[in-house]
C-alpha cells in the first residue's frame, strides 16, 4: 500500500512535514536481549523509504532507553547514521533526556539539562542533528519557568533546534508554550489511555498549534495481539512491571482485544491497525507513536495512517472498550509510582 498521509508538527517546527505515523525506538534497545543493528536499521529504513519525498520520519529516542538506563539506543542510531549518512536528513529525531538514573525520576535543574542535551549529542555522534529536546517528565521541584529559560538557551546556543514536553498536563503545556513555542508534547493515547487528561492536551495543543506524539497507541503490545501472557515477554522486559501486565489483568484485557480484531476484521485491516487509525483519528496533528524493531511491522504501523475511521467506526471502539473496562492502570498501580506520570 502506497504511504501518502502526512502531517505538519507545531511550534518552531510548524513548516516540517512529516509522516502521519512516528516511529519509536525504544524497544529496539530498552529489553533484556538487544535486537540486533542489522534488523534495527531495516526497520528504521523501510519506513523512511516509504514516505512521499520531502517527509521527515518522525523518530523518537531516548537518552536511557536501556536496561543500564544509559545511551545505548543513542549509540545504536550514532551507528544507523554512519552507515546511512543520506537518511539524517530524511529523519526528524526527538530525544527524551533530564531523568535522574539513580531515583529514576525528572530532573530538571539548569545544571541536569545540560548534562542530559551534551550526554545525548554526545552518544549521537557528528552524523545527524538533534532536531527536538524534550524533558522526559515534569520536575515538580522546578517552576515551569525555570525548565523553559534553560531550553530556551540550549536551543538559542545551537544545541538543539525545537523543544518538546512529555506528560505534561494542559495547563503547564499551555504555560510552557507562553514562554517559548512548543513543537510537540508527548503523551500516551490509546483505546486503553484515552482520560480526560489526554482530551485535555490533545484539545489545548490544537487550540496551540503544537503536534501530539501519542505514544503506545497499542497499549505497550496488548493491543497488537502478540502478548497474549506474561510468558510472551522475555524474563526482565519492564512491561512486566506495569499494572496491565500483573495479576492476570493482561489476561482480563484479552476480550477487548478479540471484539476489536472482530472490528478490524469488517475493515480488512489489523486490530493494530484499527488502534493506531483510532488514535490518528482524535486530530490531524495527534501522530499515533508505535513502536517496531521490524520491517515488516514497520510498514504495518505506516499503513494504519492511510485508514479512515468515520465517526461511527471511531465511537464502536469506544464503545468496545467501555463495555469491558480495562484491568489495570498505565503506571505501577501505586500513588507514588503514578505521581511521576503529570506534571
Amino acid at each position: 500500500m502506497p504511504i501518502t498521509q502526512t502531517t505538519k508538527l507545531g511550534g518552531t517546527a510548524a513548516d516540517v512535514t512529516v509522516g502521519r505515523i512516528a516511529h519509536g525506538l525504544m524497544m529496539m534497545t530498552w529489553i533484556p536481549t538487544p535486537v540486533p543493528d542489522p534488523q534495527c536499521f531495516a526497520s528504521i529504513k523501510a519506513g523512511i523509504d516509504a514516505l512521499p519525498t520531502g517527509t521527515k520520519m518522525y523518530l523518537n529516542s531516548g537518552e536511557f532507553y536501556a536496561m543500564d538506563m544509559k545511551t545505548g539506543n543513542l549509540e545504536m542510531l550514532a551507528r544507523f547514521y554512519a552507515q546511512y549518512p543520506s537518511y539524517a536528513d530524511k529523519s526528524f529525531l526527538s530525544v527524551k533526556g533530564g531523568i535522574n538514573a539513580q531515583i529514576r525520576g525528572p530532573d530538571n535543574s539548569e545544571a541536569a539539562l545540560r548534562r542530559s542535551v551534551d550526554n545525548i549529542l554526545r552518544a549521537l555522534g557528528p552524523n545527524k542533528k538533534l532536531d527536538l529536546f524534550q524533558p522526559s517528565r515534569i520536575d515538580r521541584n522546578v517552576p515551569v519557568e525555570d525548565m523553559m529559560k534553560t531550553l530556551v538557551a540550549l536551543v538559542k546556543e545551537g544545541k538543539f533546534a525545537h523543544i518538546g514536553l512529555s506528560e505534561t498536563k494542559a495547563a503547564t503545556l499551555r504555560k510552557a508554550h507562553a514562554i517559548y513555542p512548543i513543537t510537540a508534547v508527548e503523551i500516551e493515547v490509546s483505546p486503553f489511555s484515552y482520560g480526560e487528561e489526554q482530551r485535555k492536551v490533545i484539545e489545548t495543543a490544537a487550540e496551540l498549534g503544537i503536534a501530539v506524539i501519542a505514544y503506545s497507541p497499542l497499549g505497550r503490545g496488548i493491543l497488537s495481539k502478540k502478548i497474549k501472557t506474561a510468558a510472551d515477554l522475555e524474563a526482565g522486559d519492564i512491561r512486566l512491571r506495569f499494572s496491565r501486565f500483573k495479576d492476570g489483568n493482561l489476561e482480563g484485557n484479552l476480550p477487548i482485544v478479540d471484539a476489536l480484531e472482530e472490528l478490524a476484521k469488517a475493515k480488512g485491516i489489523t486490530v493494530a491497525q484499527l488502534c493506531i487509525a483510532w488514535v490518528a483519528a482524535q486530530g490531524t496533528r495527534v501522530i499515533p507513536l508505535p513502536g517496531s524493531s521490524k520491517a515488516s511491522r514497520t510498514l504495518e504501523n505506516l499503513e494504519a495512517g492511510e485508514v479512515v475511521l468515520d465517526a461511527d467506526e471511531v465511537k464502536a471502539l469506544s464503545d468496545i472498550v467501555a463495555k469491558y473496562g480495562v484491568k489495570g492502570d498505565r503506571g505501577y498501580g501505586t500513588t507514588d509510582e503514578q505521581a511521576h506520570y503529570w506534571g
